[in-house]
């Protein structure tokens, strides 16, 4: 049995409006380089859910959240016939007024960071010192926040001075605060299990006037996680995210028309490293 069709569609989520509520749930679906790809990557919108589910909780005291449930007997009527179908990926959230900023914080220096780091000594327009390399861990985490485009269209990093702009001083300032506080206790609480956080993104909303951290949390899609024990800078890491996919398309693509299939073991091997990050960041065995 297949839900209902969605009221939007994201490259990776399903929302359905409830009216002061929202229904999110999570595909296999997997996005590169802006682009929605052609194949699904098992189990993958699982491991989105719960993660974003386990650092909900373990945030919760110092960062609220617009989650209300993603319980089986809380899941809407309407929905109830395809409880087997959204089990483990869907997350009942209020409905927040969402900023239309994504908060990045960099802690290490890759992907286009580093390919700017490379041609101008920056990141984001931020200046770094020289003598970094690939991977190079950064002294202090940065803030880089982007505006979300539409789907299909490029995200544009811009800088803190025009988050100002969009927002206001106020409320640019509430949310560079709260993503490089979530960002510095996420990074030393995975460390202590062997993952590096490399950098991550978040979205804030507002609800009852209230900033709230909202949509996913610190999973292998809005993150790059490194395996601690295999770090060194210098070189691109071994990750646990779909960096491996885009290294994968990035050999094998020349970026012009759609993107092609994935193989087989791509798919199983991405899927594998989506479990272990959830598995090593939470302690517990995952079973679909």
């Amino acid at each position: 049995m297949i839900a209902p069709e969605p009221d939007a569609r994201g490259k990776v989520r399903d929302l359905y409006d409830l009216g002061d509520r929202l229904l999110f749930v999570a595909s296999d679906r997997i996005s590169a380089f802006d682009y929605i790809l052609p194949d699904t990557i098992p189990c993958k919108g699982e491991v989105l859910t719960r993660l974003s589910l386990f650092w909900f909780e373990l945030l919760a005291e110092s960062t609220p959240n617009h989650l209300i449930s993603a319980d089986l007997p809380d899941l809407p009527e309407r929905f109830q016939p395809y409880a087997s179908e959204l089990a483990g990926r869907f997350m009942l959230v209020h409905k927040a007024q969402m900023f239309p900023v994504e908060c990045i914080v960099r802690g290490y220096l890759a992907g286009s960071g580093l390919a700017e780091y490379q041609q101008q000594g920056t990141v984001c327009g931020i200046p770094l010192p020289a003598g970094l390399v690939d991977s190079s861990r950064l002294e202090q985490a940065i803030y880089t926040p982007s505006t979300k485009a539409e789907l299909g269209d490029h995200d544009e990093n811009v800088s803190f001075e025009a988050t100002v702009t969009l927002l206001g001083e106020r409320d640019a300032a509430e949310l560079r605060e709260k993503a490089c506080t979530i960002y510095t206790v996420a990074r030393e609480y995975a460390a202590a299990r062997g993952i590096i956080i490399a950098d991550t993104k978040f979205e804030f909303g507002r609800i009852d006037g209230q900033i709230v951290l909202a949509d996913e949390v610190l999973t292998p899609d809005s993150s790059r996680f490194w395996p601690a024990e295999l770090y060194q800078a210098g070189r691109s890491q071994t990750s646990f995210d779909k960096q491996f996919v885009r290294d994968w398309l990035k050999a094998n693509w020349d970026f012009t028309g759609e993107p092609p299939r994935l193989p087989a073991e791509i798919i199983e091997a991405t899927s594998e490293k989506y479990i272990q990050a959830y598995e090593l960041i939470t302690g517990r065995k995952f079973s679909s």
